[in-house]
C-alpha cells in the first residue's frame, strides 16, 4: 500500500500521510483535454473528522474554464460519430477500473466525505452500476416509427445528443452522482465538464484518472475545480454548453435556472427534498421504528432522500417513540474508518450549527428533545443523533430539508390528515409508506405529491428506476432509460417523396 503525500511545494508539511494501494488516484490538479492542468491557487481539502488537510486542488482561472468547454466541445463530433457499441466498450471498461479500484476509491471518500467505509464502498458499487446501465442501454437507444398521415412518406424519430453537458455535483454522493449523470450522457454520445463540490473533489478526479486508464478520448471526460460561483457561472453562459445537470439545494438550482436562460439550455435538476415517512395503523411498530432509524440516519442524515418528518397514529405515537429512542441510542458516531461507526461527522462545522439551530428553534416553540445529548462528541464537526417529538409545522426541522441526524416525530389522526400534512412542503422528492392494507397504500401512493414512494423499503434507488421530484424538488429524471432524456433530442423526419410521383 503506498503512501501518498501530495507534492505541493511549501505545503508538505501540512498535509497527512493517504494510504492507497494506488497512488495515482489521488490527483490534485483539474482534468481538461486529457491533460492535468494547474490553475492560479489552490483550495486545502480537509477530513471533517478531524479538519486536517488530506491535499490541495487547484483553482482554475475563467480562461480554464472556457479552455474545457472548448474542449468538450471539440471533442463532440467525434465521440458522437462512435457507435454506441464502442462508446459501451469504452464505458464498461471504465466501470471495470472502478470495482476494481473499489477499495481506494472508497478510503479517498471516507477521507474527504467522512462516511463510514462500509457505506462508501456501497457508493462506488452503486456508481460503477450507472456506468454498467447506461452502457447497456445505450445500445438500445431506440427512435419510433410512425404510421404516416402524409402520402408517400415514412416517418419516424431518432434520438440525437444534445452536445456539450455541463455536470455540478453535491459533496454527498461525490462518486454516484457524477457518474448517474456522466454514464447517461456519454453513452448517448454526449462530452461532458464535471464540477464537483470543492469539499469533494478527489473522488471526480480520481473517476477522471480511470476514464483516461479506460481509453475515452482526451476532451470527452473533463473535470474542472475552482471557485464554485465563478465555474457555475461560467458554464451557464456558454452557448457551448447545451444540457446543465444539477444536484443540490433548491435555492441554488433557481439560481443556475435564472443563468441559464439566456441561452435557453436543457436542465435537470435533483434539489432538495423533506420526505415524509408514514406508518400506518397496521403496521408493526418495532419492525416500523427500526426503518425509520435507517431511512433518517442514512449518510448522517446528508442525504436528499432520508426521511424528515416522521408520522405516526395517534395510538401507536408513544409506543413507536420509545423503539426509536431505543434503536437510536445502539447508533455509533465516530470516524467513519473505524469499524463499527454508523454515523460519521457532517461535511463541516456549519453544518453542525444548522443542525443545533433546528433542535433549538423546536425546543423553543415546544417540542421535547428525548435523545440528543451534545456533550460527548469525537470532534467538531459531529454531531449525535437527535429524536423530537411534538413536532409541528411552524418549527424549521419540519418545514426545512435537514441534513442532519435529527429526526422530528408527529402524531396523525386520519389518512387524509396524514396526506395533507405530507404535502405541506415545497418539496416533493421521497417519500416512505409502512404498512399492509393495500387499500391505504393504495391511497397514499396516489395522493402523495412525491416523485418517488417507497412501501416497506427503506432501499429504493438503483440505475434501473427514474430518480427525481415534484414540485420545488427539482426537474427530469436521473437513472433508468428516461435517464437520457436529460441529454438528448428528438429529431423527427418525414422522408418523403417515396414515390417520385409526389412529394412530402
Amino acid at each position: 500500500m503506498a503512501a501518498l503525500n501530495l507534492p505541493h511545494e511549501g505545503k508538505a508539511n501540512d498535509v497527512v500521510l493517504v494510504h492507497l494501494e494506488d497512488a495515482r488516484l489521488l490527483r490534485q490538479l483539474a482534468y481538461i483535454n486529457g491533460k492535468w492542468v494547474a490553475g492560479n491557487q489552490d483550495i486545502a481539502v480537509t477530513n471533517p473528522a478531524d479538519d486536517q488537510v488530506i491535499g490541495y486542488v487547484t483553482a482554475l482561472k475563467k480562461s480554464q474554464v472556457d479552455n474545457a468547454i472548448n474542449a468538450a466541445e471539440a471533442a463532440f463530433g467525434k465521440w458522437r460519430a462512435f457507435s454506441a457499441e464502442k462508446r459501451a466498450e469504452l464505458l464498461m471498461a471504465w466501470h471495470d477500473l472502478l470495482l476494481e479500484n473499489r477499495e481506494d476509491l472508497a478510503r479517498l471518500m471516507v477521507l474527504e466525505q467522512g462516511k463510514t467505509l462500509n457505506e462508501a464502498r456501497g457508493e462506488i458499487d452503486y456508481g460503477a452500476s450507472f456506468v454498467k446501465w447506461f452502457a447497456e442501454e445505450g445500445r438500445r437507444a431506440y427512435g419510433e416509427t410512425m404510421p404516416s398521415h402524409i402520402a408517400n412518406a415514412q416517418l419516424a424519430t431518432i434520438r440525437e445528443p444534445i452536445g456539450v453537458a455541463a455536470l455540478i455535483t453535491p459533496w454527498n454522493f461525490p462518486n454516484a452522482m457524477i457518474t448517474r449523470k456522466a454514464a447517461a450522457a456519454l453513452a448517448i454520445g454526449c462530452t461532458v465538464v464535471v464540477k464537483p463540490a470543492s469539499e469533494t473533489p478527489f473522488s471526480a478526479l480520481a473517476l477522471a484518472e480511470l476514464a483516461e486508464r479506460a481509453g475515452i478520448p482526451a476532451g470527452v471526460f473533463n473535470v474542472i475545480t475552482g471557485d464554485a460561483a465563478m465555474i457555475s457561472a461560467t458554464l451557464c453562459a456558454s452557448d457551448k454548453v447545451r444540457a446543465l445537470s444539477f444536484t443540490g439545494s433548491t435555492r441554488v438550482g433557481k439560481l443556475l435556472l435564472q443563468q441559464s436562460a439566456d441561452t435557453v439550455k436543457k436542465c435537470s435538476m435533483e434539489l432538495g427534498g423533506n420526505a415524509p415517512f408514514i406508518v400506518l395503523p397496521d403496521m408493526d411498530i418495532q419492525e416500523a421504528a427500526k426503518a425509520a432509524i435507517d431511512a433518517k440516519f442514512q449518510t448522517s442524515g446528508q442525504d436528499c432522500l432520508a426521511a424528515n418528518r416522521i408520522f405516526v397514529p395517534r395510538e401507536h405515537y408513544e409506543e413507536f417513540v420509545e423503539a426509536f429512542a431505543t434503536g437510536m441510542q445502539k447508533l455509533n458516531v465516530g470516524n467513519g474508518m473505524l469499524n463499527g461507526v454508523d454515523i460519521g461527522p457532517l461535511i463541516n462545522h456549519q453544518a453542525v450549527e444548522k443542525a443545533q439551530m433546528l433542535v433549538d428553534d423546536a425546543l423553543e416553540k415546544g417540542a421535547t428533545l428525548v435523545v440528543g445529548n451534545q456533550k460527548k462528541l469525537p470532534g467538531e464537526n459531529f454531531f449525535n443523533p437527535v429524536l423530537l417529538t411534538n413536532v409541528t409545522p411552524d418549527m424549521a426541522v419540519y418545514r426545512e430539508e435537514n441534513f442532519c441526524p435529527v429526526a422530528g416525530v408527529i402524531a396523525y389522526d386520519s389518512l387524509d390528515d396524514v396526506i395533507i400534512a405530507a404535502n405541506d412542503t415545497e418539496y416533493g422528492l421521497a417519500a416512505y409508506i409502512y404498512g399492509h392494507d393495500i387499500r391505504h397504500i393504495w391511497k397514499l401512493m396516489r395522493g402523495l405529491d412525491f416523485g418517488m414512494v417507497s412501501v416497506n423499503s427503506v432501499k429504493m434507488t438503483g440505475h434501473p428506476i427514474p430518480f427525481g421530484g415534484m414540485k420545488q424538488s427539482g426537474l427530469g429524471r436521473e437513472g433508468s432509460r428516461h435517464g437520457f432524456d436529460e441529454y438528448s433530442e428528438i429529431k423527427y423526419y418525414c422522408l418523403g417523396g417515396l414515390d417520385t410521383a409526389s412529394g412530402c
